[in-house]
């Protein structure tokens, strides 16, 4: 009989190789990117990037249409392989992916890459900043990219700056 470990690690082996990735062995625990950075990802690792059409004199038929970042969302048949690439590379002790949000560091509502791995990174769950808790700041800063209050790059570079202080940065609450 086949554990679940072995069944789990080749559904993983599999996922990972759907999506073009591949976790090399011993990777899953050697961490190649930074946690001191949290509720942040590692920049060496995670610098973020750019979707080449949301640009500033593009919002309002790109960021600002309702509904607009449902149809740049990848498909989590592509995220959840690379979620698990990455909980290995940041090595994470806890590896259960329910745990994780697989994040856009530049968000999609403010025209951030949806498939580039350098603009997606597992985001903790837990801790005193949840991942839950940047959702709000990043729909603020799109309302005001989109009525004109703030421009996309200052908008874009608050956020990346640091997600927490990104409304300040803009002078918005």
């Amino acid at each position: 009989m086949r554990s679940p470990h072995r069944l789990a690690s080749a559904a993983t082996a599999i996922a990972l190789a759907a999506a073009g990735l591949i976790l090399t062995t011993g990777s899953a625990h050697a961490a190649a990117c930074s946690q001191s950075h949290l509720p942040l990802p590692d920049a060496t690792c995670r610098p973020g990037a750019y979707n080449p059409t949301g640009t500033q004199p593009t919002i309002k038929m790109t960021i600002c249409v309702p509904g607009w970042t449902k149809t740049v969302r990848p498909p989590v048949s592509y995220t959840a392989p690379l979620k698990i690439k990455q909980i290995g590379e940041y090595g994470y002790s806890d590896t259960s992916t329910a745990d994780y949000e697989e994040d856009h560091f530049v968000p999609l509502e403010l025209g951030g890459a949806p498939r580039d791995p350098k603009n997606l990174w597992p985001e903790p769950r837990y801790g005193d900043k949840l991942a839950a808790s940047k959702d709000p700041v990043e729909n603020k800063l799109k309302l005001a990219v989109c009525d004109g209050t703030v421009k996309l790059d200052a908008a874009r570079s608050a956020i990346a700056t640091d997600w927490t202080t990104a409304l300040a940065k803009v002078g918005i609450g």
